[in-house]
């Protein structure tokens, strides 16, 4: 593995609720690195076309949608967040009962993507750039698809129980199942656990032992 005071790329993937945004904070704190949650760059889009009158079913007009997008970065903090045209939807947007109810559709369109693949993979450029010691990067396909190559890749695990407690405590009503479902048998980019990366039991531990049991793996 790198030296400890190479750039670092981690990437986290799991399911829903199965602590990737908790760990890849507390993680980018610790290590300083630029922390990236693609999640909310799907759920960004989908509120996008949403708000243009367009569904998933409605492919042609998507497509024209995604054409006139703009991709921007704003950093808030650590986290490199997604802007549309300059501009960045608020977090409550984003976890909108309409989001939530369609963002796994829009992620499951190979057009959305395909308009997100350059931007993801050019966000280490930007940390680079930035002049921080790593990338840490959370989603569904990080370390199968965006960085494969990474030299860091985790996927954390929870138990459907588990995972639907800690989203009742955010307040979100979406269903474990389903949203597994849709992520697993999508035809672009399924939820996998890519070949090589470290697989973690979030129930099994606290944040903070996940946190070290990771931080102890590369070696920082």
């Amino acid at each position: 593995m790198p030296s400890s005071n190479t750039f670092k790329i981690i990437t986290i993937d799991g399911g829903a609720a199965v602590g990737k945004s908790s760990t890849s904070k507390g993680l980018a704190e610790r290590l300083e690195l630029m922390h990236v949650d693609t999640g909310s760059h799907y759920r960004t889009l989908t509120c996008a076309i949403l708000g243009s009158g367009a569904d998933a079913e409605q492919s042609e007009t998507v497509s024209k949608i995604l054409e006139a997008i703009k991709l921007s970065t704003q950093i808030d903090g650590r986290t490199a967040r997604l802007g549309i045209n300059e501009v960045v939807p608020a977090d409550s947007d984003l976890r909108s009962p309409e989001v939530n109810a369609q963002v796994s559709k829009f992620a499951a369109i190979p057009e959305v993507r395909k308009k997100l693949f350059a931007y993801q993979r050019s966000l280490a450029d930007l940390a680079r750039e930035q002049q921080y010691a790593g990338l840490i990067m959370e989603g569904r396909d990080i370390g199968s698809i965006i960085f494969p190559e990474a030299a860091y890749r985790f996927f954390l695990d929870a138990d459907e129980a588990t995972r639907a407690a800690r989203r009742a405590k955010e307040g979100q009503t979406d269903s474990i199942a389903a949203r597994d479902k849709m992520d697993r048998t999508r035809l672009a980019a399924p939820l996998v656990c890519p070949k090589g990366a470290t697989l973690i039991n979030t129930a099994d531990h606290t944040l903070e032992e996940v946190i070290g049991k990771i931080t102890h793996l590369i070696g920082s």
